[in-house]
Order: C-alpha cells, then sequence, then structure tokens
C-alpha cells in the first residue's frame, strides 16, 4: 500500500495536528503572563498568513513570529491591557454599592474595559501585519474598533465565546486546550483581513 502525500486526508490531518500543536505552544507561551501580548501577536500573524490561501506552516512559523513582535507586543500589551484590567475592576467595585448613579458608573467601567480589551486585539493583529512604530500602531489599535464595530464586536465574540463555554461546560476546556485558541484565531484572521483591507 502506497500513501500519497497530496491525498486531502493526509492534508488535512496534519493541518489538524499543526494547530493543535500550534494551540499547545500558544497557550505554553502565555504562561509567564508577560509575554500575552507576543504570544497573540505572533498566533495571529501565522493565522492570518495561512487564512491568505494556506501559506505558511503555523506551528514552525510561531515562534519566529513570537521573537520578532516580542518587543512592540509586551510594550502594546501594558498600555492596553492594564487600564483594562484597572477599569474591570472599578466596575466591580462599584457594582457593590446598589445606588443607581454608582451602577452606572460600573456600566462605564465595563464598557471601556471591553474598549480597551477590543483595542488590544487590533493592536496584536496589526503588530502582526504590519512593521509600524508603536505610537502609529497604538493610535491605530485605539481607533479601529469605533471605526470597525461590527466586526470588532465578532473579533470580540470569539475568545469571549470560548471562555463562557469553559465556565457553562468545564469539560469544554479539553478543547480550548487542544485546538480552541489556534481555530478562534483562525477564523479571527478572516475579520482581521477584512478590516486592514478597508483601512
Amino acid at each position: 500500500m502506497r500513501i500519497d502525500p497530496e491525498n486531502r486526508a493526509i492534508d488535512g490531518l496534519s493541518t489538524f495536528l499543526a494547530f493543535v500543536g500550534l494551540n499547545l505552544l500558544f497557550l505554553l507561551t502565555c504562561l509567564p503572563i508577560v509575554t500575552i501580548g507576543a504570544a497573540v501577536s505572533a498566533l495571529d500573524e501565522v493565522t492570518m498568513r495561512f487564512a491568505d490561501d494556506e501559506r505558511g506552516r503555523p506551528f514552525a512559523d510561531y515562534l519566529p513570529a513570537f521573537g520578532r513582535n516580542f518587543g512592540r507586543a509586551t510594550l502594546l500589551a501594558l498600555c492596553l491591557l492594564v487600564p483594562a484590567a484597572a477599569l474591570w475592576f472599578s466596575g466591580m467595585f462599584w457594582l457593590a454599592y446598589p445606588e443607581p448613579l454608582v451602577t452606572a458608573l460600573a456600566v462605564i467601567a465595563f464598557l471601556a474595559c471591553a474598549y480597551a480589551v477590543a483595542a488590544f486585539l487590533h493592536a496584536m493583529a496589526l503588530v502582526a501585519a504590519y512593521r509600524n512604530t508603536f505610537g502609529r500602531t497604538l493610535k491605530n489599535a485605539l481607533l479601529l474598533p469605533a471605526a470597525e464595530p461590527v466586526r470588532t464586536l465578532g473579533i470580540v465574540l470569539i475568545p469571549v465565546t470560548l471562555v463562557c463555554l469553559v465556565v457553562l461546560f468545564p469539560p469544554f476546556i479539553v478543547i480550548v486546550a487542544t485546538i480552541g485558541c489556534s481555530v478562534g484565531a483562525y477564523a479571527g484572521a478572516f475579520l482581521f483581513r477584512a478590516v486592514h483591507a478597508r483601512h
């Protein structure tokens, strides 16, 4: 029996295994916490490249992209995720006081937190796709959620859906740990490509 390397089943299986390996590598590089920005930008880079006519090797190209994007992605992540975390904790604090004005402040804090997270996701995709200055990347990342609200909602809903599924169905964490992040990033790559094509 001969195995044809061009066989679609073999090709599909090798792609699936590459995405499983990519997912595991992504989760490992997220563990130090401060490397989350570089990990997300590297995942975006390889999945956007693969979404563009299946160019590149997602698993093999991940670590070079991680190293290449590390500086800018880490700095942008600090600039966007630290305020997002502060806004989240502020909102949670204000929710403890059941007064209408304080509740309104909590809602504003949560909305601002969501905007900062959306800007972070756009920033990581911009780092992945373009070689630009830190200031221009940050400015574009802050403007894109307002300029592209519908696609941004789709981009944000992908990780939010994964987290919600894990909370509601804890066994789903096996899917997230094996392929959820890489496939989610691959789906998001098409939305990022559409956003970048328009701007």
